[in-house]
């Protein structure tokens, strides 16, 4: 029996491998809805908790955060009107499987918290979280916004553990700026200048 396998050169194999990455690259592109959705009720919660904390000087400063259930219903109105049905690669597994376990740690800290009583250290574990899943997908993707943001936040992390609480908060929402929002914007314009590109 003839063998009708394909024999790729290494050429070929890297044009194949970069398509792929392109392709998953279009796709978070699409979800850059997610990082920016996340991003800035990140972002908008830390900071109104600081100033309920600092200047309003109310004991339920913690209320700030209940705005997640916002990005919580959005992510899955989002979800279900989308159903777009794209071929999904190899890449696009790994970066969903990277997520949902970021998103499972992060639902496990608050248990974790809220059971201890201690939110001192929590800001430190939520930015090291931001960390791994913007370094891990901006790594994929080839994408250096997303990966300095990872790095940003290692440091954040670390400056973390020489301040006081109230500062803390400002870093988190430093670290979601840096991690989510502005690398979140860059995507979206490099996903809309490639599909300008294949349009001409």
């Amino acid at each position: 029996m003839e063998n009708n396998k394909e024999k790729f050169s290494p050429e070929e194999s890297l044009k194949v491998i970069q398509t792929m990455i392109d392709r998953t690259k279009t796709s978070v592109a699409d979800k850059s809805f997610y990082f920016l959705l996340w991003g800035w009720l990140v972002f908008i919660a830390a900071l109104l908790q600081f100033f309920l904390k600092t200047v309003v000087r109310t004991e339920a400063h913690p209320a700030a955060w209940n705005i997640m259930f916002i990005g919580i219903i959005v992510s899955i109105l989002h979800g279900v009107k989308e159903k777009d049905q794209r071929v999904r690669t190899f890449l696009d597994e790994g970066l969903q499987n990277i997520w949902i376990c970021i998103g499972i740690a992060q639902t496990l800290v608050v248990f974790i918290f809220i059971r201890n009583g201690d939110w001192e250290h929590c800001y430190t574990i939520f930015i090291l979280l931001y960390s791994i899943g913007c370094f891990l997908t901006g790594r994929m993707l080839k994408f250096a916004p997303l990966v300095w943001g990872g790095v940003s936040c290692w440091g954040l992390a670390v400056l973390t553990t020489y301040v006081n609480t109230d500062t803390n908060m400002l870093l988190m929402a430093a670290a979601v700026l840096i991690s989510y929002i502005i690398p979140g914007y860059l995507l979206r314009s490099a996903h809309k200048r490639q599909l300008l590109k294949q349009s001409n």
